[in-house]
């Protein structure tokens, strides 16, 4: 019975270190791996025991602690991602519990807030509870029947090579080693010390580019830029991909080409692969190198410069268009859009295709139904992240060609949504998915392309990363297309000047890393860099940028359209 009940003692410790977030859900569920941590502990009582006995009540009671913290970290580390599409990050995170909090509890009378306290003070003392006394048994019965068995002595080593091997980076370990919560304590109390360092902070992010494009380039045109979600280099490079969305890239083309327009591309190198798209919209966005994820949560909280910034002092008014958001995202201060709209202030009220429920297309109609341009409305620059694309790329949403339509209560037709919806997700045969939701991407773009507009438009499609491994195959490059398409043929002359050609066939070599693509854009819109001194600037861009790494000013508050999600009680935020 005694050594029944050390194992399951065993067990619990492990498995409260080891679960996994019950995807897209705060829940969790039991992983069978072994947790670094939960050996290293075991290691240290074993130690404990054999030099000194049984340890006193005062030091179980320490481990017992200390084990929680591992445990809530442990729990940060995997629920986030799951509920808003990021790492946990306590620079952002910790100032918005109050807010949080104060939205959550306005529609709470103060006894249901009491009683919400208890529950999660009685929760957590509960688990400390069942913590102290899972480390008293193991203390007291695992620890000495170990040091007297060979066998669990043995057993004992082989997990910790195992934990070694997993730290060193060896990658036949992941299955059977979960994912450590140290690093998490540890990155965490490096971000913050950095964030809090200017020092520290200089040093550990490059210098900015100088942003003094005069954009006079553009014609006041309006600028769209697109970031299609996956959409990797592998659609050109991979013989079959490229074959089967040859008609829907062809009637791209043609769809450009009836609306009066040109199209040009090219290749750069995503800073990241699979994921993380922050990473990429970004990286664009303020000219910087964000292939270490730290480096880009330390420039969330800096005020550096960004292309939004610039187009902001040129009189553009900025728009951030995020419908795949239904969180708070308190990263947005960073942003500082003039305008923001989530998927929650889109309305849509059409059937929900899978995890990502709006269809692209009416998230565009939707937002130039919300969004009209007068004679009076000054040229807007928007960033639109789109998400039908996103892993594991089914239910395709159908396309509707009538456009009109799509902004009604019943956008498709029942046999259209039942078809779509009968396609299950399978995370083992994820290519043909993404094939049919990229070809997906192609049609709307497409239609899209050929509804009116009543101004002149720069329209920039550039992949966020290439897909998942298991899409791609091994050992592809983390290249992305871009696309630039405008009515200017000047415009398109200047960065065909810079390294594009014409089509929406990119070529290699690529231009260079994502944060490269900034100062090309800076220069194709800046007209006092004359068209054939293009070619030789872009030559010379990786040896000699010019950069001014000043803090942006101070701007006003973003005003919010369409939705209060995101905002602080204090500025008329509502549950949702």
């Amino acid at each position: 019975m005694t050594a029944w009940k050390a194992i399951a003692a065993l067990l619990f410790l492990n498995a409260t270190l080891s679960f996994e977030n019950w995807w897209p859900t705060p829940a969790v569920r039991p992983d069978h791996r072994l947790a670094p941590e939960f050996v290293v502990i075991w290691i240290v009582l074993l130690v404990l025991v054999k030099r000194w006995g049984e340890p006193s009540r005062r030091v179980m009671t320490a481990l017992a602690a200390a084990y929680l913290l591992l445990v809530i970290g442990r729990y940060l580390d995997v629920t986030a991602p799951a509920l808003f599409g990021r790492p946990i990050n306590l620079y952002w995170d910790v100032g918005q519990i109050p807010r949080f909090l104060s939205v959550a509890s306005q529609q709470l009378a103060p006894w249901q807030i009491a009683g919400i306290l208890t529950l999660l003070a009685l929760l957590l003392w509960g688990l400390f509870t069942l913590l102290r006394l899972a480390v008293q048994v193991v203390a007291r019965e695992a620890a000495p029947l170990a040091l007297r068995s060979t066998a669990a002595l043995g057993i004992t080593a082989l997990a910790a090579a195992l934990v070694v091997a997993n730290a060193a980076g060896v990658r036949a370990t992941w299955p059977v080693v979960a994912k450590p919560v140290t690093p998490t304590y540890v990155r965490q109390a490096d971000l913050l010390v950095s964030a809090l360092s200017p020092a520290r902070l200089e040093a550990a992010l490059p210098p900015s580019p100088a942003f003094d494009s005069d954009l006079a380039a553009l014609q006041g045109a309006d600028v769209m830029l697109v970031f299609l979600e996956s959409y990797g280099a592998t659609v050109f490079d991979e013989p079959a991909s490229r074959q089967r969305l040859a008609p829907a890239r062809q009637a791209l083309a043609q769809a450009i080409a009836a609306s009066g327009q040109h199209v040009a591309s090219a290749f750069v190198t995503s800073p990241t692969f699979g994921g993380a798209s922050d990473m990429a919209h970004l990286g664009l966005l303020s000219g910087i190198d964000l292939s270490d994820p730290l480096r880009h949560d330390l420039l969330l909280t800096t005020r550096r410069p960004t292309l939004l910034d610039l187009f902001r002092a040129r009189d553009y008014e900025t728009f951030g268009f995020y419908p795949a958001l239904s969180w708070e995202w308190p990263e947005r201060r960073f942003y500082a859009f003039d305008r923001f709209l989530d998927g929650p202030g889109l309305g849509y009220r059409g059937p929900h295709f899978g995890l990502w429920w709006i269809p692209d297309q009416y998230a565009i109609a939707r937002f130039d139904e919300l969004n009209p341009i007068g004679p009076q409305t000054p040229p807007r620059f928007l960033l639109f992240p789109t998400i039908n694309s996103h892993i594991p790329f089914r239910p395709v949403p159908p396309y509707q060609p009538d456009w009109s339509r799509i902004l009604s209560p019943h956008p498709f037709d029942d046999v259209d949504v039942a078809r779509a919806l009968a396609e299950g997700i399978d995370w083992t045969d994820l290519p043909p998915a993404y094939l049919r939701t990229i070809e997906y991407t192609y049609t709307w773009l497409a239609g899209y392309l050929r509804q009116p507009y009543p101004r002149d438009r720069l329209l920039i499609l550039i992949g966020d990363h290439q897909p998942a491994g298991s899409v791609t195959g091994p050992g592809a490059p983390w290249d992305v297309p871009v696309h630039v398409i405008s009515g200017n043929a000047e415009l398109l002359q200047r960065f065909e000047a810079l390294g594009f050609h014409p089509g929406l066939e990119p070529k290699r070599p690529v231009l260079g890393p994502m944060h490269h693509l900034t100062q090309i854009l800076l220069d194709a819109f800046d007209s006092s860099v004359e068209t054939e001194s293009l070619a030789r600037r872009e030559t010379s861009h990786g040896m000699s940028m010019a950069f001014a790494g000043t803090p942006r000013p101070a701007l006003p508050r973003p005003r919010p359209i369409g939705s209060t999600v995101g905002l602080s009680a204090a500025e008329g935020a509502t549950p949702k």
